[in-house]
C-alpha cells in the first residue's frame, strides 16, 4: 500500500508556503482548472495530485437554509478528525452578500438539518448532546445565546419543519403506537439490558442500507417552540409513514398551520406499496386520500405559500423507481390533480415554491448535469437557471418578489460542493470558502464531456476525466481505467464523488472514462427504461463501445485497460467478467453476483416488475453473472461490507470463491464495519490504496504525483 504520509507532510508545508489566495471560482465550467493544466503544460511545483488524505481534509458541507428575507444562510459543515476519523458537525452562518461565514455551535456533538423560523428568530437543529439517546431538536436564538433542547422524545427526532407562526414544529419519530413516551422509553432501555437478541417480524421490509428496522412506526407530531408534550398528528388513522425512513420531504404544513399532508402507504403492505398523498387537519382526524386517482407512487407534498395549490411528485410505473417522475398540482380549494409540464422528459422533484406562488424550483438530472430549473405554476415552460455543472439543496428565501434570493451548493468533477448564490437570472455567485486553502495545495486534471455511438446506435455521452501535465498532442499513451455506475437508473453527473473521485484516479496516472450507458438517468423515460428486463445486454455493450472508443485514441495504451464499478457497476463488472472483453484487470464493489439469492435484499420481499423466480426462472439465469463463472479468467479485485443489506455480502464472498476455484488471480477486501458504501475515513484511505495497487500490479501506470 501506498504511504500517503510523505504526501501529507509536503502538503502541510505547501500549505504554510501557498498565500491564501481563492483560486477556485464559483462559476467554474467543465474542463476548467489552472492555467498550465489546461495547456498541457507541467504541473504547479506548489501543488500536488489529489490524493485520499486530501478528501478527507475537505470540509463536507449540507444543505443550506435562508433567513425569510435572504441576506444569510445557515448550514452544517461536517470536518474528520485526522487521527481518530470521527465527524465534527457545526453549524456556520454565511452571508449571501459577501460570504462572510461565523460558526454557531461548538460542541461536541453533530448538529444538523438547521431551520430558520419563518419569523427569522430561530434556528432549530438536531443532534445528540449531553447524554441524549437519540437526536432531539434544539433551538438557537439568531441574535445570539446558548441552544436549549425543546424535545426528549425517547424514539428520538427523524426530521421536522416550521410552523408558518414560528411557534411551533412539526416532526417525525418512529414510535410503538400503543406505548406512551415513558413507556417507550422503558421498552428501550429493556432492549438495550435484555440477554436475548432475537428479533422478530411479521411484515416487511425487515432492514433498509445498513440498519435492521424494527416494529415501531413513523408518524407526525406537533410541539410547542417552547417544548412541552409532543401532540400525535398520524396515530390512529390507520397509517404510519415509510417505514424505510421518512424526511422532510415526505410531508408538509399548509401555511396557515391548519392542515397537514403526508406521504404513506394506503395498502399497508410492504410487499406491494402504493404511496397516496394524505392530508389531515392538525389537530388530527380522518385522514384524506386526495390521489387515489393514481395506482402508482406519489409523494414529496409541498404547499405553495399563497394556500392554493399542493404540489407533489407523481410516478405511474409500479416496481420501476427510475420512472418519471411528474409534477402534480391539487387545487385545494376545487379539488382535483393536475399534471403540469407532462410533455418534458425529464423528472421533476420540485424543493421549494416561489414567494408569490406562481413557480416552483429544483434541481433536475438532466443530461449529466443536475441543473437548478424554475419551473412555472401555470405550464409554461421550464426555464434553466444554470448550465454547465451541477447544484443541489435548492433553498428559497420567503420574502421577495420576482427575483426572491436562492442558495445552493455547486459542485463538479474538480469543484467539492460549495455554497453559492443564486440570482432570478441564474447568476451564480460563491458564497463559502470552507475548502479553499486546501484546495489551493491541489492540482487537477482537466476532464470532459464526449459522446460516442453505443447499442441500438444510440448516442451515449461519458465523462472523461484526465491526469494533472495530460496532453493528447505530446505522444505519450496512458492506461485507461473505465468507471461502471451504480444504479442502474443513476446517471454520473458533473459531480465531485468522495467515494470514487475520478479525478483521485486520474492522478495515479490513468485516464478516466464514465460513460452515462442505457438506463441511466437524465436522458429521458425511454432511455432509462430500455434495459428492462434485460439489464445487462445493452449496458454491456455500451462499456465495451465506450472502451473502443478510447481504445482508438493516440493517447490510450490499448494493452493497459481495466474496468470496475460498485453496486449495477459491480453487477456489470462480474457480468463482463464472464464474457468477452479487453481488460486486463477489474474491480468489483458490492456486486450482484447471484440473481437468486439478491432476494436476501433490503427489498427483497418487494415484487419485481417482470416476475419472480419462480415464475421466470430463465430471465434470472439469463441475466445472472454467476451463470458466466465458466469463462472467468481476469484478474478480479473484490470488496464487500458486512452491514451492506443492499447487497448482501455473500455475492462477494461467492463471487470471490468462484474466482479462486478456477485459479483466477483475486483479492477479496472485506469490511466488517462498513456497508453498501465505504464511508468511515481510514478504512476509506484504505479503499483507494486496495484499488489503486490493484490496478498497478496489472497496468503498471506511472505515477502523476508530485514526487
Amino acid at each position: 500500500m501506498f504511504d500517503w504520509t510523505i504526501q501529507t507532510r509536503r502538503r502541510a508545508v505547501q500549505r504554510w508556503l501557498v498565500a491564501l489566495a481563492v483560486v477556485w471560482s464559483g462559476l467554474m465550467m467543465p474542463g476548467a482548472v489552472s492555467p498550465a493544466v489546461a495547456d498541457g503544460g507541467e504541473s504547479d511545483d506548489a501543488k500536488v495530485a489529489l490524493n485520499p488524505e486530501t478528501l478527507w481534509e475537505l470540509a463536507r458541507l449540507g444543505g443550506a437554509d435562508l433567513a425569510p428575507d435572504g441576506s444569510w444562510a445557515v448550514l452544517p459543515v461536517t470536518r474528520y478528525e485526522r487521527e481518530s476519523g470521527d465527524a465534527k458537525t457545526d453549524l456556520w452562518r454565511v452571508s449571501t452578500e459577501d460570504g462572510t461565514a461565523r460558526r454557531l455551535t461548538t460542541n461536541a456533538a453533530r448538529d444538523n438539518s438547521p431551520k430558520v423560523s419563518p419569523d427569522g428568530r430561530w434556528i432549530a437543529f438536531q443532534a445528540k448532546r449531553d447524554g441524549d439517546d437519540a437526536p432531539q431538536l434544539y433551538l438557537l436564538p439568531t441574535d445570539g445565546g446558548e441552544a436549549e433542547r425543546i424535545t426528549e422524545i425517547p424514539t428520538g427526532v427523524d426530521s421536522y419543519k416550521w410552523f408558518g407562526d414560528s411557534t411551533r414544529l412539526l416532526l417525525s419519530s418512529r414510535v410503538w403506537p400503543e406505548l406512551s413516551w415513558e413507556e417507550a422509553k422503558e421498552k428501550l432501555k429493556e432492549r438495550k439490558d435484555s440477554k436475548v437478541s432475537a428479533q422478530t417480524w411479521e411484515i416487511v421490509p425487515i432492514r433498509w442500507w445498513d440498519h435492521w428496522i424494527d416494529e415501531r412506526e413513523a408518524h407526525l407530531y406537533v410541539v410547542s417552540r417552547e417544548g412541552g408534550e409532543p401532540a400525535a398528528v398520524t396515530l390512529g388513522t390507520g397509517y404510519q409513514l415509510s417505514r424505510a425512513g421518512t424526511d422532510e420531504s415526505s410531508y408538509d404544513v399548509s401555511p396557515d398551520g391548519a392542515e397537514i399532508a403526508f406521504s404513506a402507504d394506503s395498502k399497508n403492505d410492504g410487499v406491494d406499496p402504493d404511496y397516496d398523498i394524505f392530508v389531515i387537519p392538525t389537530a388530527g382526524g380522518e385522514a384524506k386520500n386526495i390521489t387515489t386517482d393514481n395506482s402508482g407512487q406519489d409523494d414529496g407534498p409541498l404547499y405553495s405559500p399563497d394556500g392554493k395549490w399542493l404540489a407533489f411528485g407523481r410516478q405511474v410505473i409500479n416496481g420501476f423507481y427510475a420512472d418519471r417522475v411528474r409534477l402534480v398540482l391539487h387545487d385545494r380549494g376545487e379539488g382535483g390533480n393536475r399534471v403540469i409540464h407532462d410533455d418534458w422528459d425529464r423528472s421533476l422533484a420540485p424543493q421549494a415554491w416561489a414567494p408569490d406562488s406562481t413557480a416552483l424550483y429544483g434541481t433536475v438530472d438532466d443530461a449529466g448535469n443536475n441543473r437548478a430549473y424554475r419551473i412555472p405554476a401555470d405550464g409554461s415552460a421550464p426555464v434553466a437557471l444554470t448550465e454547465g455543472t451541477s447544484f443541489s439543496s435548492l433553498a428559497v428565501a420567503r420574502d421577495g418578489g420576482e427575483k426572491p434570493t436562492l442558495v445552493a451548493l455547486q459542485q463538479s468533477f474538480v469543484q467539492p460542493p460549495t455554497l453559492v448564490r443564486l440570482d432570478g437570472d441564474g447568476e451564480v455567485t460563491k458564497l463559502s470558502t470552507f475548502n479553499d486553502e486546501v484546495l489551493a495545495t491541489v492540482d487537477f486534471g482537466t476532464y470532459e464531456s464526449v459522446t460516442y455511438t453505443g447499442a441500438a446506435g444510440d448516442e451515449i455521452q461519458m465523462w472523461v476525466n484526465y491526469p494533472p501535465g495530460f496532453d493528447k498532442e505530446a505522444g505519450k499513451a496512458w492506461p485507461l481505467y473505465l468507471l461502471i455506475h451504480g444504479g442502474p437508473h443513476n446517471g454520473i453527473t458533473d459531480s465531485f464523488h468522495f467515494r470514487w473521485n475520478a479525478q483521485l484516479f486520474s492522478s495515479w496516472g490513468y485516464v478516466t472514462a464514465w460513460p452515462n450507458f442505457h438506463g441511466s438517468s437524465g436522458f429521458g423515460q425511454d432511455f432509462a427504461d430500455s434495459i428492462n428486463p434485460n439489464r445487462s445486454d445493452m449496458p454491456y455493450e455500451d462499456v465495451l463501445k465506450a472502451t473502443d472508443w478510447l481504445a482508438s485514441k493516440s493517447w490510450i495504451d490499448a494493452d493497459r485497460m481495466a474496468a470496475g464499478g460498485g453496486s449495477y457497476g459491480g453487477y456489470l463488472t462480474s457480468v463482463i467478467l464472464g464474457r468477452e472483453h479487453p481488460y486486463q484487470a477489474l474491480i468489483a464493489h458490492a456486486a450482484v453476483y447471484n440473481s437468486f439469492t439478491q432476494y436476501g435484499a433490503d427489498y427483497g420481499a418487494g415484487k419485481r416488475r417482470h416476475g419472480e423466480h419462480w415464475e421466470n426462472p430463465e430471465n434470472y439465469r439469463l441475466y445472472s453473472p454467476h451463470t458466466g463463472a465458466g469463462n472467468f479468467e481476469t484478474p478480479t479485485l473484490v470488496i464487500h461490507g458486512q452491514k451492506d443489506y443492499r447487497v448482501p455480502v455473500n455475492h462477494g464472498i461467492e463471487l470471490f470463491n468462484t474466482l479462486q476455484n478456477r485459479g483466477v488471480e483475486s483479492r477479496l477486501v472485506y469490511y466488517p464495519d462498513e456497508n453498501h458504501w465505504i464511508l468511515k475515513r481510514h478504512n476509506s484511505i484504505h479503499w483507494y490504496g486496495e484499488c489503486r495497487d490493484w490496478l498497478h500490479r496489472f497496468l503498471a501506470a506511472e505515477e502523476s504525483e508530485a514526487e
